[in-house]
């Protein structure tokens, strides 16, 4: 479980890779002590995504509409996906680029739990995108709770990277940061 209050992770927060089929999917729940609601306008505002999502969304969230993904620093060219599954409050998923990305908000006591799944086709860069999702994932709580981010971008994922390592082993390590997203020491 993640204690959203605070900006510190630990391996107890480590999403999972399963086998679905010919690709993998990376698996991540977070209880977090906010309702639905407001979940869903951060997972699906364009000033909240800001705060967690590594790139900036354009498009409409409607069934079979065109998502433009930009990198607000330039590291790389735009690229497009598709709005696969809408259902608000509950259930986003949309691809990115050749990923899969499914976002499931169910109420629960005291909030709500967030599930964050990634299909990909590679194995080998489940621990690149699993440290990086944990990431995110941290700053998405850090951005519902108002609480500062305690450290600089790419910082969590060096931390983290090496418990992605070892849960997951070396074949899905073999893929690293494409260009520009290595992070800086």
């Amino acid at each position: 479980m993640t204690d959203s209050s605070t900006n510190d992770s630990s391996t107890n927060d480590i999403g999972t890779l399963e086998r679905t089929g010919a690709r993998w999917r990376l698996r991540f729940t977070r209880d977090l002590d906010h309702p639905p609601e407001k979940v869903w306008r951060a997972i699906t505002e364009r000033e909240h995504l800001a705060a967690w999502f590594p790139h900036l969304i354009t498009g409409e969230w409607t069934v079979g509409g065109t998502l433009i993904f930009a990198d607000p620093e330039g590291r790389g060219p735009d690229f497009h996906g598709e709005v696969l599954a809408y259902a608000p409050p509950s259930l986003l998923e949309f691809s990115w680029g050749p990923d899969v990305i499914r976002l499931e908000v169910s109420a629960r006591a005291g909030g709500c739990t967030l599930v964050l799944l990634d299909t990909l086709d590679e194995r080998g860069k489940a621990a690149r995108d699993g440290a990086g999702w944990h990431e995110c994932l941290d700053l998405l709580a850090a951005h519902l709770d108002g609480a500062g981010v305690l450290w600089s971008p790419g910082a969590k994922w060096s931390a983290i990277h090496p418990s992605y390592v070892a849960a997951f082993g070396p074949e899905a390590a073999t893929i690293g940061p494409p260009p520009g997203w290595e992070p800086k020491p």
